[in-house]
């Protein structure tokens, strides 16, 4: 893997899709969501690090939400992700809009799933069935949701939850941990690939993947994780 490192930080004003219209040239975007206890730096470095890894052609962003990043700042982190939404929905929104831009697929991580999943459930509000073909893959690493929010939330996105895919492990140490904090209920990364599926989703189960301690990050250097994004964006495109 390569030794990636953050150079520095150039602050820009103005409008996410009026920016991408000034940077020239159209192509896709690869927008990615971190998870629980992420710097800003370190949300950065793992987008860059999944963009390469996967080959991504086109461009490639960062939704950064403001986490503690902290071990022990569980319920801060769950609380500054959904204040997050709105704002990930305006990004989504002004992408959308923008007639320069190609689709956006969406990869979000543990925690950020959740703030990914409401985004997209309030951006599905906005523009119904017609957002649909500006929407590409969306990927759930590893998603920190419980099972009913998560099935609420499914049943209101339409067709956009065709686009799904699901990584889960059920050795995932890190979500059998964060399903004792949410009171013992499980976590749909986490939870039995069937039970997933029959919320019309695609799911891979990654469970034989992941030989480490947590198996919470299989997606940024499992070979095998890795296809499946590609494969899921690849598909979207075509």
């Amino acid at each position: 893997m390569p030794d990636w490192r953050l150079d520095a930080v150039e602050r820009v004003s103005g409008d996410v899709g009026d920016l991408l219209a000034q940077a020239g040239g159209g192509g896709d975007i690869l927008i990615y969501v971190h998870g629980f206890n992420q710097t800003f730096e370190t949300a950065a470095l793992d987008a860059a690090r999944l963009s390469d890894a996967i080959k991504f052609r086109g461009r490639t962003m960062v939704f950064s939400w403001p986490s503690k990043a902290g071990l022990f700042d569980y319920s801060y982190d769950r609380d500054s992700a959904m204040f997050s939404r709105d704002d990930f929905e305006r990004v989504l929104s002004s992408i959308v809009s923008a007639p320069a831009a190609g689709r956006v697929h969406v990869v979000a991580h543990s925690m950020g799933t959740m703030l990914a999943l409401e985004s997209l459930r309030q951006l599905y509000a906005r523009y119904g069935d017609t957002v649909n073909g500006r929407i590409g893959a969306i990927v759930f690493a590893s998603p920190d949701i419980d099972m009913d929010v998560f099935s609420s939330a499914i049943g209101r996105i339409g067709p956009l939850a065709g686009k799904i895919t699901v990584v889960t492990s059920t050795n995932d140490r890190a979500l059998a941990l964060s399903g004792r904090i949410a009171g013992g209920m499980t976590r749909v990364g986490a939870a039995e690939k069937a039970a997933i599926e029959r919320l019309g989703v695609r799911v891979i189960d990654a469970s034989d993947a992941g030989w480490g301690i947590i198996n919470h990050d299989l997606f940024l250097w499992n070979a095998e994780v890795l296809k499946v994004i590609r494969r899921a964006i690849d598909t979207a495109a075509a």
